[in-house]
């Protein structure tokens, strides 16, 4: 059973609840977006306030955090760039005619997903935009995004040269039921990927493996190669919406409103462990080192060895739903609704976690036992591996 803990922190100055946190990529930095209207950057040396970004006209639905700008959007249908060190707005895109409810950056480009049912792709320099995704019947929920070199071989590329110039893909997650897969360069749609019955709310895609993982309100996960937009496997057993995803080690871990975590074998499809404990939904989740951290709309953060499923640790404190965790030097951030962001020590959960994982390596091993324990000791490798990926 989990014993409770205090927050070592507890940053109050948002006037409106936390919608989301995100992680400067130098670990330096953390930035949360409110209902307020405002951004703040936060230190993670000293957990300080170093800067209040104000400009939007309505609440920012969620926030990115590269590690000399910052990006935010909002209900007024807008995206901001920020400059971190002046906290000065430098860039405003401006073309979305609705909610914008989401966005990604990678490389030169700032991808959106709004309430309009489109998605755009922005220059990140030039405050311009390239180019608009058109055709989900919805809104756009979720966005990932890859490269055609990091999924195909050369003799797979068929594509027209616009698109060979680029090879950058979009992919976007409605609630029309739909994944599309788009190429940056023409805005064409690629694939559309059928079988969801529900709004998709979350996307993880690993790229190497050339597979997509999307969890919808169907109370499913799907599988898809996204080369060929083939259907490999339906994850079933949630009894709720899957509302968050985190893929670690060919382990796939998923938070539903059935208020469980459950994690997967991506190779084989098995479900092989269902954490509990829970009393509403799971709304995030994150790996670190071998436990699993989940933040819910019953106010809690609660930690979970990721192996046997115990729970370890309760975090009370927040009033409302945490919407959005991180994990940087061996401290957990949680950001809620209540409108504060609260810092939590793990040192001491990380550090029983390390020393049960070393103590069941170096048991004597018995002769009876060899099939078993070689199985054993092939999932500690895993974990092993796990620890070294999990931030």
């Amino acid at each position: 059973m989990g014993n409770s803990g205090s927050a070592v922190k507890v940053c109050a100055d948002h006037q409106g609840g936390i919608n989301w946190l995100s992680l400067s990529p130098d670990g330096q930095r953390l930035l949360t977006g409110s209902e307020d209207g405002t951004a703040r950057l936060w230190s993670t040396a000293d957990s300080q306030c170093r800067g209040h970004f104000q400009g939007h006209e309505s609440y920012i639905t969620f926030c990115h955090l590269e590690n000399e700008a910052a990006f935010t959007c909002s209900a007024d249908h807008t995206i901001r760039k920020w400059d971190v060190m002046t906290g000065q707005c430098v860039a405003v895109y401006r073309g979305h005619t609705s909610i914008v409810n989401r966005i990604l950056v990678a490389k030169d480009y700032l991808f959106s997903g709004s309430y309009d049912r489109t998605a755009r792709c922005w220059s990140v320099d030039k405050e311009k935009q390239i180019q608009e995704f058109r055709g989900h019947r919805n809104c756009v929920l979720t966005l990932a995004h890859y490269s055609s070199r990091d999924v195909l071989e050369e003799e797979e590329e068929e594509e027209e040269e616009e698109e060979k110039v680029s090879r950058d893909l979009l992919v976007t997650g409605s609630t029309d039921c739909t994944v599309k897969v788009w190429w940056v360069s023409s805005g064409r749609c690629y694939q559309t990927l059928l079988g969801h019955t529900g709004a998709v709310l979350c996307l993880i895609l690993d790229a190497a493996n050339r597979e997509l993982f999307s969890g919808s309100t169907d109370y499913t996960i799907r599988t898809w190669n996204i080369v060929t937009g083939e259907q490999l496997k339906v994850f079933k057993e949630h009894q709720g919406s899957v509302i968050c995803l985190e893929l670690v080690n060919r382990h796939l871990y998923s938070g539903s409103a059935d208020r469980t975590v459950k994690c997967w074998l991506v190779d084989t499809g098995e479900r092989i462990q269902t954490y509990k404990a829970h009393k509403h939904s799971v709304s995030t989740l994150k790996y670190h080192a071998g436990i699993l951290f989940t933040g819910s709309g019953d106010a809690c953060a609660r930690a979970f060895n990721s192996k046997s499923g115990v729970l370890q640790k309760i975090f009370r404190g927040h009033k409302f739903i945490i919407n959005c965790i991180q994990i940087h030097n061996e401290l957990l951030y949680t950001a809620s609704h209540d409108g504060t962001l609260r810092i939590w020590d793990i040192r001491g959960i990380c550090k029983r976690n390390k020393r049960r994982w070393r103590k069941e390596r170096s048991a004597p091993s018995r002769s009876s036992q060899k099939g078993s324990l070689s199985r054993l000791f092939n999932n500690k490798v895993g974990c092993t591996v796990q620890q070294g990926n999990g931030e």
